[in-house]
């Protein structure tokens, strides 16, 4: 099945299989918002990573949106709830996004079959441990990158995010923008983690004590 889907995918106007992409240079990360990029020890989402997203679609959105903003083709499995008006406004090209709300008992072969075809793949739905594994040497393999919403094994890199909405006051208004909070851990070079808060949609970030090291005190001096 995930050779006839592949063939399916690539058939479309302007998506090339992930392992054709992949030969470009290793450095040639998939671009994300200015304000995530920092979280990511590659400056982007790296091809064949696992990287997964907890506590939040916004964020899984808008890791979406820069990249599908230059081109690239990405998927949705397993959220039969996800707003497409709410990924456009966040920057996501929607014409570049696949989803697959329910694949029930196929969502191996159909994660697989994606991972072929496209750049992005975000799956919510956690296989056996085995077939996660083997999820993640497809991307490797094939140069796409696979993104988890919730757990997953082995995962190189593990976002998360909470925030909440500004434009409501007194029980009336507009829901106009998010600020959103997002901390990364991982293994190898993204070990060290890191936290930033940010304004969606736009990405633009928020200047927080939390974000860098306090200055030092400055000593105090007796006046004669």
């Amino acid at each position: 099945m995930s050779g006839s889907a592949t063939a399916s995918l690539t058939a479309l106007n302007g998506v090339s299989a992930a392992s054709e992409l992949a030969q470009a240079p290793a450095e040639k990360a998939l671009p994300v918002l200015e304000g995530l990029a920092g979280l990511l020890p590659w400056g982007g989402l790296r091809r064949g990573s696992t990287v997964v997203v907890r506590g939040s679609t916004t964020l899984l959105l808008a890791l979406l949106a820069a990249a599908t903003a230059e081109g690239s083709w990405a998927a949705v499995v397993g959220l039969p709830d996800l707003g497409l008006v709410a990924a456009s406004e966040l920057g996501v090209v929607v014409h570049r996004l696949v989803l697959v709300p329910a694949p029930g008992a196929e969502l191996v072969p159909v994660t697989a079959a994606l991972l072929d075809g496209l750049d992005l793949v975000a799956v919510a739905i956690q296989p056996r441990p085995a077939e996660a594994r083997r999820l993640s040497a497809r991307a490797r393999h094939r140069g796409s990158v696979l993104l988890p919403v919730g757990g997953w094994p082995g995962a190189d890199l593990e976002l998360e995010g909470s925030g909440r909405w500004h434009g409501l006051s007194d029980g009336h208004g507009r829901l106009r923008m998010r600020e959103l909070t997002v901390s990364s851990r991982g293994r190898g070079s993204a070990a060290r983690g890191n936290q930033v808060r940010l304004t969606l949609p736009g990405g633009r970030l928020i200047d927080l004590p939390t974000d860098r090291p306090a200055p030092a005190p400055t000593p105090l001096r007796v006046v004669p």
